[in-house]
C-alpha cells in the first residue's frame, strides 16, 4: 500500500491545531482614517489589557503644499496623563510600547497653521497583543517552520483568549462583590430607618399623652 502524501498525510493533532488556526485565528485589523481641519484636535481612546504589546503606524498626508506652516502633533498618553510616545512635526512613522496596567489610552493629533488650509489625511494602523506580534522574525530568530509558526500564533491567541476571559470572570466577581455589599448597607440603612421611625412614633406618642395629660383633656 503506497504511503499518503500531501495534505493528507498530516495526523490528527496538526489537523485539529489547523482546524483551531482557521477559527480563532485573529481577523486582519483594518487602519483607521480620518480628515483632520487645520488647528484641530482629534483623540482616539481604546482600552488594553495590562503587559500587552502595542505598535501602531500613521501616515498623515499634507495637501496644503507646505503652505500656512501646517504642522501636526501626535501624542499618546494613559489616564494619568503619562505621555507613552510624542512626535512634533508628525508626518508618517512608527511607533511601540508596552502597557503597565490595565487603563485606557488615547492617541491624539493635533493640527496647527493658519489661512484657508484643506484638512489633512490621518491613516492609522494600531495593533495590539498577538496581532502586534512580528511572528516572521520570531520565525528567524527561533528557526521555526510555517506550521511551528501557526502554532506558536495559535499558542499565543490561546492564551490571549484566557486572558481575556480570567480578566471578565474577575470583573464580574468584582461588580458581584460591589452589589453585595450595596445590598447589605441597603438593609442596614433600611433597619436602621425602620428602628428610628419606631422611636420617634413612640416618643410622638409619649409626648401627646404627657400633652394632653397637661392640658387635662386626658386623664
Amino acid at each position: 500500500m503506497s504511503g499518503l502524501s500531501g495534505p493528507q498525510a498530516l495526523g490528527g493533532p496538526c489537523r485539529l491545531a489547523l482546524l483551531l488556526l482557521l477559527l480563532l485565528g485573529p481577523s486582519s485589523v483594518l487602519p483607521i482614517s480620518f480628515h483632520l481641519p487645520v488647528n484641530a484636535r482629534k483623540c482616539l481612546r481604546e482600552e488594553i489589557h495590562k503587559d500587552l504589546l502595542v505598535t501602531g503606524a500613521y501616515e498623515i498626508t499634507d495637501q496644503s503644499g507646505g503652505a500656512g506652516g501646517l504642522r501636526t502633533h501626535l501624542k499618546i498618553t494613559d489616564s494619568a496623563g503619562h505621555i507613552l510616545y510624542s512626535k512634533e512635526d508628525a508626518t508618517k512613522g512608527k511607533f511601540a510600547f508596552t502597557t503597565e496596567d490595565y487603563d485606557m489610552f488615547e492617541v491624539c493629533f493635533e493640527s496647527k497653521g493658519t489661512g484657508r488650509i484643506p484638512d489633512q489625511l490621518v491613516i492609522l494602523d494600531m495593533k495590539h497583543g498577538v496581532e502586534a506580534k512580528n511572528y516572521e522574525e520570531i520565525a528567524k530568530v527561533e528557526k521555526l517552520k510555517p506550521l511551528e509558526v501557526e502554532l506558536r500564533r495559535l499558542e499565543d491567541l490561546s492564551e490571549s483568549i484566557v486572558n481575556d476571559f480570567a480578566y471578565m470572570k474577575k470583573r464580574e466577581e468584582e461588580m458581584r462583590d460591589t452589589n453585595e455589599s450595596t445590598n447589605t448597607r441597603v438593609l442596614y440603612f433600611s433597619i436602621f430607618s425602620m428602628f428610628c421611625l419606631i422611636g420617634l412614633a413612640t416618643w410622638q406618642v409619649f409626648y401627646l399623652r404627657r400633652f394632653f395629660k397637661a392640658k387635662k383633656l386626658i386623664e
